[in-house]
């Protein structure tokens, strides 16, 4: 069992060559906002990923697609975090296409031979909100659908083709209904600008994405049937599941590369590597037990994916205080990757939802009551 010997070989039978070439580059270079990692994940057949074979898609499946995010992390980061964003939005797609009219199948065709990247303008951003709510102005006249406002940050947001939004549309009854808008990038009114400015995940493009007045077509919104208590729908549920668990994925890739480091340095004591590796590792069994779970997905699906995403962001401060500890002050100055690993680990605890938010409705949830996302 050789340390990301799996992850590696899963990402080689779904993306071949991908991790080669990124291994061929320095992680600064990887981790760059113009930096490669991008350009070769695009070439591989990245966007097709999750796209299902019937729609010309490579159909990875929810456990194949951990360990490929995870490997993608323990080369780059930021490519990590930015393609989960994708695969979120995509997974989204393909649960909708179960179910829909024929135009989600598609755009998953399309996603699939064309490459498109999927962008998400969910409100992760916005320190207090919670992240079904729109951050989005809608104006409706009759079918007609316009957008106004901004994301930020937004991840892929120089190299998407398509934006995914949420927004408030009036309900049957009247009631603001949650609906998901896919706008093309190079749609009229649609914009960038500079937001990011660390130098930590600069590669995953988080910058700001303005709609000025943008037009949606209809076919292109998809109501779901959330409202504003956040109660979550089975499209929602399925697409935060991978959300969960991808991203969680991509972190533990990080922290792995400062494992492996750790791993063949044997200057550092047998006791201290094996615990590092052992720490991390028993989080990516937990994150893989839930995704090869056969159990229909649904809200139980939800609470233990975010269980198994703050467990993981406790098992990564054990192993970052460990690793960067016992490689020493020597490999922390000679080089700025065991800096940058450190830091970038730590971001996990940034994306929606946090655990502050989540604790009294995990709390709720394991008492009985209906899970909901504030």
């Amino acid at each position: 069992m050789k340390f990301l010997h799996r992850e590696r070989t899963a990402l080689e039978n779904a993306l071949p060559g991908l991790d080669r070439k990124l291994a061929a580059h320095s992680l600064a270079d990887l981790e760059s906002p113009d930096g490669p990692a991008l350009a070769a994940f695009i070439e591989a057949g990245g966007p097709a990923l999750l796209v299902p074979g019937e729609h010309g898609g490579r159909g990875a499946d929810l456990l194949t697609a951990t360990r490929v995010q995870r490997a993608l992390g323990a080369r780059s980061p930021s490519l990590a975090v930015a393609t989960t964003m994708h695969h979120f939005s995509v997974a989204a797609v393909v649960e909708a296409a179960a179910h829909g009219d024929g135009t989600e199948s598609m755009l998953l065709a399309a996603i699939a031979q064309d490459r498109l990247l999927l962008a998400s303008g969910f409100a992760e951003g916005c320190t207090g909100q919670g992240i079904l709510a729109p951050n989005l102005t809608v104006r409706v006249e009759g079918e007609k659908v316009w957008l106004s406002g901004s994301k930020k940050p937004c991840s892929l947001a120089r190299s998407m083709n398509l934006l995914t939004a949420s927004v408030a549309l009036p309900g049957p009854d009247g009631t603001p209904q949650l609906a998901i808008a896919v706008i093309p990038a190079d749609a009229p009114g649609v914009s960038v600008r500079p937001f990011w400015s660390s130098p930590i995940l600069a590669g995953a493009e988080s910058d700001e994405v303005v709609l000025d007045n943008v037009e949606v077509p209809a076919e292109l919104v998809v109501r779901t049937d959330v409202t504003n208590d956040g109660r979550l729908d089975h499209l929602q549920t399925v697409g935060f599941v991978w959300f969960e668990l991808l991203m969680t994925a991509s972190y533990l890739g990080a922290a792995s590369a400062l494992v492996e480091r750790t791993l063949a340095n044997t200057k550092v004591a047998a006791a201290v590597r094996a615990e590092s590796a052992t720490a991390v590792e028993a989080a990516v069994l937990a994150v893989e037990a839930l995704a090869a779970s056969t159990e229909p997905m649904g809200q139980d699906t939800l609470t233990q994916s975010l269980i198994c995403r703050y467990a993981a962001q406790d098992a990564i401060n054990r192993v970052l205080a460990a690793t960067v500890e016992a490689l020493g002050g020597m490999a922390f100055i000679s080089s700025g990757d065991i800096a940058y690993l450190n830091s970038a680990c730590r971001a996990l605890a940034f994306h929606p939802p946090s655990r502050g938010r989540m604790a009294a409705r995990l709390v709720d949830t394991l008492a009985g009551e209906e899970l909901r996302i504030p």
